[in-house]
């Protein structure tokens, strides 16, 4: 069945599968990573994840908020209203101490609107090229808000703790992970694998928080 030329007006539906159902929840982004390894998570709960690429939503929507909550429930709140279905959004990004906080909710795009993620590394390797190791600290933020067709809104905050080492490593992942170094593991986030990133992400302890009332939302 091709959701997109049927509009997919549903998308939290049940798609028979020989004898069993899987339910299809929108995962409100165009990141294919992120949708990645929501993917994964979600396996286990027998959940599909469609993102905004799979429905063909051409839309962009505004990223106006100054926290990371505040943007996670205006994409979450958008494509549910216009779903009338269940909507997971995230906002994420990266936190530097040295930088105050920088890049922030600006992480996507702190090179740069039309910028990529070498860019944005780049970047934030000259703005720490003077700074000690013992003040390279930082964390990545992932912050889930589910909103459900009738309105109901959950969030939670998932962090990561670690530094910013001073060069790229590894080919994993995708974002800020070849420069964000884990001293526990004497890593990077993109040298870790699949499993050991979502053991420790941001993104998995945020879900993590989630799966205690997930049940209750889909």
């Amino acid at each position: 069945m091709n959701w997109s030329l049927l509009g997919v007006k549903v998308c939290l539906s049940l798609l028979r599968i020989g004898d069993e159902y899987m339910k299809k929840i929108i995962f409100a982004t165009k990141n294919a990573g992120k949708v990645h390894e929501l993917a994964q998570m979600m396996e286990k709960y027998g959940l599909e994840v469609l993102s905004l690429l799979d429905l063909n939503y051409a839309d962009e929507i505004a990223e106006t908020g100054l926290t990371f909550e505040e943007n996670a429930l205006i994409k979450a709140r958008r494509v549910a209203l216009e779903y009338k279905t269940t909507v997971i959004a995230d906002d994420s990004g990266l936190a530097i101490d040295a930088l105050n906080g920088a890049p922030g909710v600006y992480s996507a795009r702190y090179a740069g609107d039309d910028c990529n993620d070498d860019a944005n590394m780049d970047k934030v390797l000259e703005e720490l090229k003077d700074i000690p190791d013992n003040e390279r600290s930082a964390r990545f933020v992932c912050v889930l808000a589910i909103v459900d067709a009738n309105g109901k809104e959950t969030v939670v905050r998932g962090t990561c703790e670690g530094g910013i080492c001073h060069k790229k490593r590894g080919f994993g992942g995708f974002g800020y992970d070849p420069i964000f170094y884990l001293p526990q593991l004497g890593k990077t986030m993109a040298e870790l694998s699949k499993a050991e990133k979502n053991a420790l992400s941001h993104r998995g302890n945020a879900f993590k928080k989630l799966e205690s009332v997930l049940g209750e939302i889909i």
